[in-house]
């Protein structure tokens, strides 16, 4: 059997993978103080084992079972990571980081990608956490907005580095963790996002418990004891985001998916519903939630197929007007200083995540998006290089930000944008997009992922090693030991 397109594979799922169920009502609280967190089977919002149902996947998933284009885009989600990880490992944000709890640290068990430092694994996956997302470049499930692989593969590379882990289970436990978080962000999405939650981090503390538990061989006692110990643990508030609190919080998830695993281990007890009860996870942190979004079809089909990798440094919301910017700008020649006026239309989303008007910090610029349009104008491009504090203060990007201009339309989708953009001498043109660039419908390539990552690692790591991660990552199931990863980021 020949290699299985994404598309093919994608298509053929996609009644179990964009089917939305109806939104229920939640359960009203427990009448049983003596019982808070067991599920109530009269209650058609609280079914009975989705905890358990989802701990005996995760302990029983066999690898050989995964497809083959499964495996590939696992090995793409690992390389973006591990250069988002290696990328961010040098910014103010992760210095802070470092600067503060090494002192606290244990012996140095694990690597910091990018970095000289080795601290204990519980700081490693906090601190690696962080680096993965403090740039806003890491990967997306779209139909969630979760960032799966910051949570997961922090948590897993840390534990693999005390251990032997072959680089096919290291993979498979990443597909696992990928597929348990996004599930349940499935389960309560958008209505846990709409309360003010950030989801990757709410969501990633299951993964990283999921993940590291398979790692470690749970029973499907402790497996459920782990999950429960992560229920117990959200973590991520929206009111964060554009300040360095927001990478916070998949470097914590990783964290706290860790030590809930490390703790199920040694028989540290948890409720066997922490998801379902009604005192439980869901229904204490969404208004809503679709529980078979879950259980339904595990195995037959995994969310990390439909993972996706970003070409601009930003929140993916901004990312259809980038791509309509960049577009406009490439087929008219547009500079700056022939531009009128520009006009957006765009999802409520974008205004609600991204509408500060005028940024002060590289990292305000990722939640503007008058910057983003105007430096995606100036500059050519919307990568690292550009969400800078000296691109947010130029005087021709401040000019031209001040000339954006945005319509908030509800037919416009969240992967959509329109611009029509005002030149002086009296010309308008226009563009819609669909399907932003980085979308399931329009991938970036390997060539593309791999430039991508060889631009994040310039600077921090020479050539040859940048060269040496992406092999390492894209063959990962081939090696012995997973712990070649960290050797092959590490400074």
């Amino acid at each position: 059997m020949g290699p299985i397109d994404r598309r093919d594979f994608v298509g053929a799922s996609a009644l179990g993978l964009f089917t939305l169920l109806p939104d229920r009502t939640s359960a009203s609280p427990s009448s049983n103080p003596s019982a808070p967190d067991a599920p109530d089977p009269s209650a058609p919002d609280a079914p009975e084992n989705v905890t358990r149902t989802l701990a005996a996947y995760v302990v029983h998933a066999r690898s050989e079972d995964l497809p083959a284009a499964v495996r590939s885009e696992a090995c793409r989600t690992l390389l973006n990571w591990a250069g988002c990880t290696v990328g961010g490992s040098r910014h103010e944000t992760v210095d802070i980081v470092v600067r503060a709890l090494s002192p606290f640290s244990g012996k140095g068990q694990a690597t910091l990608l990018g970095r000289t430092e080795r601290v204990d694994i519980l700081h490693a996956s906090l601190i690696n956490g962080i680096s993965s997302h403090v740039l806003d470049f890491d990967d997306t499930h779209l139909k969630t907005v979760i960032h799966p692989a910051g949570p997961v593969a922090s948590a897993i590379l840390a534990l693999a580095e005390t251990r032997t882990v072959s680089g096919h289970d290291f993979l498979h436990a990443l597909v696992i963790g990928a597929e348990v978080e996004c599930r349940i962000g499935k389960a309560v999405y958008p209505a846990h996002y709409d309360r003010g939650w950030h989801i990757t981090g709410t969501t990633g503390v299951f993964g990283s418990a999921a993940a590291c538990g398979r790692l470690l061989g749970l029973s499907e006692e402790q497996m459920r004891w782990a999950l429960g110990l992560a229920a117990t643990q959200p973590v991520g508030l929206r009111e964060m985001f554009g300040t360095m609190t927001k990478s916070f919080h998949p470097g914590r998830a990783a964290q706290n998916g860790l030590t809930s695993a490390l703790l199920a281990r040694e028989n540290f007890t948890s409720s066997d519903a922490g998801l379902e009860a009604k005192t439980g996870w869901a229904h204490v942190l969404s208004t809503s939630c679709d529980f078979s979004q879950i259980t339904s079809g595990l195995g037959q089909h995994y969310e990390i197929a439909l993972n996706t990798y970003k070409p601009f440094a930003c929140g993916v919301v901004l990312h259809p007007i980038i791509d309509v910017c960049l577009q406009l700008r490439a087929a008219h020649h547009l500079t700056p200083d022939v531009i009128e006026r520009v006009d957006l239309r765009v999802h409520p989303l974008v205004l609600e995540l991204t509408g500060k008007r005028s940024p002060k910090t590289g990292l305000e610029g990722k939640f503007s998006v008058y910057f983003a349009a105007a430096v995606a104008l100036a500059a050519g491009d919307a990568g690292v290089k550009q969400f800078t504090d000296e691109w947010v203060q130029r005087p021709d990007v401040v000019s031209l930000s001040d000339r954006v201009f945005t319509t908030v339309d509800p037919s416009i989708g969240e992967a959509q944008a329109r611009a029509t953009i005002a030149l002086k001498d009296g010309r308008r043109v226009e563009m819609f997009v669909e399907h932003a660039v980085g979308s399931v419908e329009r991938p970036m390539s390997d060539a593309d992922l791999d430039a991508k990552v060889r631009d994040l690692c310039d600077g921090v790591l020479p050539p040859a090693q940048t060269r040496r991660v992406i092999e390492v990552c894209r063959n990962i199931e081939r090696e012995p030991d997973a712990r070649v990863i960290a050797d092959a980021a590490r400074a």
